[in-house]
């Protein structure tokens, strides 16, 4: 018998949604149970931790101090291309255990003393730590249908693949995202959205999350995620009753000035319906650093720092048109009309070839 029931590592709001939505299905003698664990590595969850602890979802909330591999000086040497495949494998199967012994110091909880162990974005250090040390968890999938549009598994595997997969379900090297030996299944949305199959798949439908979700469910998940309701409120009612209203997702790509570009030519492109200059707002992606105030002082820019997908539980909201580059807009229920630009309209930014990740797998 384990001492503890579930826990959640996360690494973006996205991921933390995720987890509140799994446990506001279950029983609600069940709430209380499970631990929130924020990965610091690439997010600045701001207060999410003391709103998620008021909750009253989660017994414990724990700030984890992921490191990336490039805190560990000693690991570059075991990135290099040798030229030779053998000693290539020979480099990563060190890789594979240094990395995992070296996050050590930095896991501030057992994770054998857990039932469940639900790790989003497993390709994160935490994945090599949990292989190291023979922990089984439950991989979810980084956002909604993500594999669908880039299969890091097998993108970041390309060559050799069949073999590579062999040595990772004999804990040899590890990959991602289901073929980690001590992967012991891995939660996507919509399975028959997948080119290739993998074994660990197990379907589990974001909407069925949502679809569940009673007047004080929805009201628990927007205490967590929005600090002050009344003030987004506020934001979304400026203005006119009649005035179109466009929102535009900001994602961090390219560098700085190219991404100011891109969501220029994205605000001039969209912002007109029915041949009305519409009120454009922009969502900043919570690791965005680019300044949209200062840039685009014609816009509302709201609050990065919570998932979209908590708009849907805005009452009354409702958008003209949702644009998007990479974010899949699938999950968006308060507009009228979802724009997916993806890897055509990239390519006039960077050279294609960046966003043929799924062609060139093998």
């Amino acid at each position: 018998m384990k001492d503890y029931k579930r826990i959640y590592v996360c690494h973006t709001f996205y991921h933390a949604y995720i987890a509140c939505l799994k446990e506001l299905n279950r029983d609600k003698g069940d709430w209380g149970e499970a631990d929130l664990m924020l990965s610091s590595m690439s997010n600045d969850f701001g207060n999410l931790k003391e709103r998620a602890e008021r909750s009253g979802l989660f017994s414990r909330v724990i700030v984890f101090d992921e490191k990336e591999e490039s805190f560990f000086p000693e690991l570059a040497a075991l990135r290099r291309d040798t030229g030779s495949l053998v000693k290539n494998m020979i480099q990563r199967i060190r890789f594979t255990r240094r990395l995992g012994k070296l996050l050590e110091p930095y896991i501030p909880v057992d994770f054998s003393r857990y039932e469940d162990i639900y790790v989003f974005c497993d390709s994160d250090p935490i994945g090599y730590y949990l292989a190291t040390h023979r922990i089984y968890y439950h991989a979810v999938e980084d956002g909604l249908d993500c594999i669908r549009y880039y299969d890091t598994a097998r993108f970041d595997n390309r060559g050799h693949f069949g073999l590579k997969a062999w040595m990772a379900a004999h804990n040899l090297i590890f990959i991602q995202n289901g073929y980690s030996k001590y992967c012991l299944d891995m939660e996507v949305n919509d399975i028959s959205a997948l080119a290739y199959p993998c074994p660990k798949y197990v379907e589990k439908p974001r909407r069925e999350l949502t679809e569940r979700l009673g007047s004080r469910e929805k009201r628990i998940l927007v205490s967590v995620f929005i600090e002050n309701r009344e003030e987004l409120e506020e934001t979304f009612a400026a203005g006119c009753e009649d005035e179109h209203r466009v929102l535009v997702l900001t994602e961090p790509l390219c560098d700085l000035e190219t991404r100011k570009r891109i969501f220029h030519d994205i605000i001039e492109e969209y912002q007109m319906v029915e041949g009305k200059r519409a009120r454009v707002l922009l969502k900043p992606h919570p690791r965005d650093v680019l300044d949209y105030r200062g840039l685009f002082p014609g816009c509302i820019v709201l609050d990065g720092r919570f998932p979209m997908e908590i708009l849907n539980l805005v009452e009354g909201l409702v958008f003209d048109r949702v644009v998007s580059v990479f974010t899949v807009p699938d999950a968006i229920l308060f507009a009228r009309e979802k724009v997916f630009l993806g890897e055509d309209f990239m390519d006039k930014y960077e050279a294609p070839e960046i966003h043929r990740q799924n062609e060139q797998i093998y």
